[in-house]
């Protein structure tokens, strides 16, 4: 197994860790739990995390990938291309070329490269169905990007846990907890790190299914409290990332709980 020493995490919300802790006491996520499993066969590996929330594709190679380069990653994780999806002003070629950049330039330093598709976002959210064939093609091009540059792909699409609404948080655009500590598994498991295992695709005890007008209301709430607010933001030309900065922009050691 090869020897990791530097690992630089590149992304929007999801990677930055929103939903796994929060703003006040601090964010975990999915990429600083991949850190532990990482340190753990690997002690003195250092971390960083550059990830902004709200960031599109473009505004990630931007911003991110010369950031990265410079710290020498010897392993590099890439998350991008959902928050341009769900917008209507969608570039799928754009993004696709966004990706390459990313994957092109990490590679040709040196790193190993990890990146995944996403889940059926119709499934999470059910007034989300209309993104659905976006989304798989969304999830195409990442394969076929990734086949190209020797990047490691996590498949989220074959496994029906991956839209289980417990590992969502309640706004179903950010993993919960539980959500990120499996996203964290499934990279470990498809870097091959030693203790990894499959455990990250198995279901969770079923929920009793919920009556339809329960599942009704359900939804008119995060339509109300989540969707609506959203669309708002992006009529107003806002982001959620708008001010910030990475939430760990160098290289700092890694303490495994």
């Amino acid at each position: 197994m090869p020897s990791y020493t530097r690992y630089v995490a590149l992304g929007d919300s999801q990677t930055e860790g929103l939903w796994d802790g929060n703003d006040e006491t601090g964010l975990r996520g999915w990429a600083d739990r991949l850190s532990e499993h990482l340190a753990v066969a690997n002690p003195g590996m250092t971390y960083a995390n550059l990830a902004v929330r709200g960031l599109r594709a473009r505004q990630i190679r931007e911003t991110q990938l010369d950031a990265a380069i410079a710290l020498k990653p010897d392993i590099a994780t890439v998350l991008a291309g959902m928050n341009d999806a769900m917008r209507p002003s969608y570039d799928a070629d754009a993004v696709t070329a966004d990706l390459e950049a990313m994957f092109v330039g990490l590679t040709a330093a040196g790193a190993t490269v990890a990146t995944l598709t996403f889940p059926d976002i119709g499934r999470i959210a059910p007034l989300a169905k209309p993104l659905r064939a976006r989304v798989e093609d969304l999830n195409e091009r990442i394969r076929s990007t990734a086949a190209r540059h020797g990047v490691v792909v996590v498949e989220s699409t074959a496994h029906d846990v991956t839209t289980d609404p417990r590992i969502w948080s309640t706004d179903r655009l950010h993993a919960s907890p539980l959500g990120h500590a499996r996203i964290a598994a499934a990279m470990a498991h498809a870097l091959e790190l030693p203790g990894s295992d499959d455990s990250w695709t198995h279901p969770l005890v079923p929920l009793e299914p919920l009556p339809r007008l329960e599942r009704a209301v359900i939804e008119a709430k995060w339509a109300a409290g989540f969707l609506g607010p959203w669309l708002v933001r992006r009529l107003r030309g806002q982001s959620s990332g708008d001010g910030r900065e990475a939430k760990r922009p160098q290289l700092l050691p890694v303490e495994v709980s």
